[in-house]
């Protein structure tokens, strides 16, 4: 899924964060990050995805990403001693929602990615891209539709 980049990121500000959040705001396209935060053992996976087209995979998608199944007992475990606050990183500031597990970043007070899970980021590119491809415009329907009713119907061929 899009640009794979991995960066070791040290606390509390260090200079390529704000490259990397540059670089997918410029790109245009989900990059998938690894963050080595310094003084965590585990390394922390997500994928910055550009909020215009978040906005379009949550459009599409006809439902929000599941939270139930394997593995939930551990994210909940995980989201609960993390505080809220914001970590700024140069001109971007990141704002971690206690719920849910995305993080927003914005630039001078405009969200212009989130990081998100790497499996969530997939469903929705996955259920977006299914449901869109199935969809017609009603000026495309139609003419479609006009198009089938002046062809031949087997039996005349």
């Amino acid at each position: 899924m899009g640009i794979q980049i991995d960066v070791v990121v040290g606390y509390p500000i260090n200079d390529q964060v704000e490259r990397v959040l540059g670089l997918a705001e410029a790109v245009g396209e989900p990059v998938t990050v690894t963050f080595m935060w310094e003084g965590r053992e585990e390394a922390e996976r997500a994928v910055l995805v550009p909020a215009a087209t978040l906005a379009l995979w949550e459009h599409w998608a006809p439902t929000a990403y599941p939270t139930s199944g394997a593995g939930e007992e551990y994210r909940a475990v995980a989201q609960e001693p993390e505080l809220a606050h914001p970590a700024e990183f140069g001109a971007f500031t990141l704002f971690r929602r206690r719920v849910g597990g995305r993080t927003a970043v914005a630039r001078e007070g405009v969200v212009v990615a989130e990081l998100l899970d790497p499996d969530e980021a997939h469903w929705l590119q996955e259920k977006a891209r299914n449901v869109h491809q199935g969809f017609m415009d009603p000026k495309q329907k139609a003419a479609f539709e006009e198009f089938l009713a002046r062809q031949a119907s087997l039996d005349d061929q």
